[in-house]
C-alpha cells in the first residue's frame, strides 16, 4: 500500500483546513440539535453545556493548522491562516462575518505561536495547548462579536479542546506507529 509523502498529506491538510472554514461558516447558523433566532445553531458538547454547531469544525482547524506547519513549514502555514481569514470574511453570514474573521485570524495566529517553540520538544503538548489558548481566544473573540455575548464560552472551550485532544492523539498513535515501522524496517 503506497501512503501520501510528507509534502502531499501537507496540501491534503491545506485542503482539509480551507474545507473547516467553508463548513464552519454554514454549520453555525445552519446545524445544530437547537437553532436560535438571530442567534447559533448549539450542539452538545458535554452534559448540560451547549455549544455553537462550528465550534468542533474550528477545533479542528486548529489541529490541521498544526499539521500544516509540520508538514509544508512556518511560511505555507502564515498564507495559510491569512486567505483562511480572506476566505471566512467573504463566506461568513452577513451576521457574524465580523467575528468569524476576527475570531479565525487570531486564534490560528495564536495557536502558531504557542505551538511553534513547543512542537520540536513536545509535539503532543504543543498540538494541546495552542488548541488551547487558540480556542479560547476564537471563543471569547467570535462569541462576543458574532452574538454579543460570552454565554456559549464554556461549551465553545470545550468542544474545541475535544478536537485538540483527539489532534493530539491520533498524532501520538501515528508517530508510535511510525517508529515502529522504522524499527521492523532497522531489523530486517
Amino acid at each position: 500500500m503506497k501512503f501520501l509523502s510528507s509534502k502531499q498529506l501537507g496540501f491534503l491538510c491545506l485542503g482539509l483546513f480551507t474545507l473547516t472554514i467553508l463548513l464552519g461558516n454554514w454549520v453555525v447558523s445552519n446545524v445544530g440539535l437547537v437553532c436560535q433566532p438571530n442567534g447559533p445553531c448549539l450542539i452538545l458538547v458535554w452534559p448540560g453545556i451547549m455549544a455553537p454547531s462550528g465550534v468542533l469544525l474550528a477545533g479542528f482547524a486548529l489541529v490541521l493548522r498544526d499539521a500544516l506547519q509540520n508538514l509544508l513549514g512556518k511560511r505555507w502555514t502564515i498564507v495559510a491562516i491569512v486567505a483562511g481569514a480572506i476566505l471566512s470574511a467573504f463566506l461568513a453570514p452577513s451576521e457574524i462575518v465580523l467575528g468569524s474573521t476576527l475570531a479565525f485570524f487570531f486564534s490560528e495566529l495564536a495557536d502558531f505561536l504557542v505551538y511553534t517553540p513547543l512542537r520540536e520538544k513536545h509535539l503532543t503538548l504543543a498540538i494541546i495547548l495552542s488548541g488551547l489558548v487558540g480556542s479560547v481566544l476564537d471563543s471569547l473573540i467570535f462569541l462576543s462579536l458574532a452574538f454579543g455575548s460570552l454565554d456559549f464560552v464554556v461549551g465553545q472551550v470545550i468542544g474545541k479542546f475535544w478536537m485538540s485532544l483527539l489532534g493530539g492523539i491520533v498524532i501520538y498513535m501515528w508517530r508510535a506507529r511510525q517508529d515502529r515501522l522504522l524499527l521492523m524496517r532497522v531489523a530486517r
